[in-house]
């Protein structure tokens, strides 16, 4: 099963379960308890934190959810906040997932010493939730923005190119598998 986010971030041929966090979550859940996939693979947008360039296409099975303030020293948290569903030899470049898109550069590069390459608002959930009903999943991402005082005016400005290019790559994907 293919999903995506939701509002202006739709697919022909991925079911939207929401924006952020939550809503993913929440839907994301209900699907699987009624019509259990056998594979869930997430395609959306992301903002890079510096190493990945605009309309690069990132794939990934290790999400994080970690907020800013832990960053600087202002936050901690006792829960597990990585997961994975990587189970080859690859190292995955880790996405991380909140409900808030980053605006500081200085502060997200942050991110990088810690392995964490991009960030996308839905992500962390869609694996958590896979791992809970023990389904296989994976995301592929395009990246739309770096994380800095532009990122709202880069999304807006680069989203449809990033949307073709992300259709286009997921079909050949497709097509490569059925063949």
């Amino acid at each position: 099963m293919i999903i995506c986010a939701g509002n202006n971030e739709t697919f022909e041929f991925a079911q939207p379960m929401g924006v952020g966090l939550i809503e993913t979550a929440m839907n994301l859940t209900r699907l699987c308890l009624f019509d259990k996939p056998e594979f869930i693979l997430f395609v959306g947008s992301a903002g890079s934190y510096g190493e990945h360039e605009i309309f690069d296409i990132i794939e990934s099975k290790t999400a994080s959810n970690i907020e800013l303030a832990f960053l600087s020293n202002d936050a901690y948290t006792p829960l597990d906040n990585v997961v994975s569903t990587n189970t080859g030899d690859k190292k995955d470049i880790v996405v991380n997932s909140s409900n808030y898109i980053s605006t500081n550069k200085e502060l997200t590069s942050k991110f990088l010493s810690l392995g964490i390459g991009i960030e996308n608002m839905e992500f962390y959930s869609v694996l958590k939730i896979a791992q809970e009903f023990d389904i296989p999943a994976g995301g592929v991402f395009c990246i739309t923005n770096y994380t800095d005082s532009n990122a709202h005016t880069d999304f807006i400005k680069n989203h449809l190119k990033a949307k073709e290019l992300l259709t286009f790559h997921v079909k050949q994907k497709i097509k490569e598998l059925t063949q």
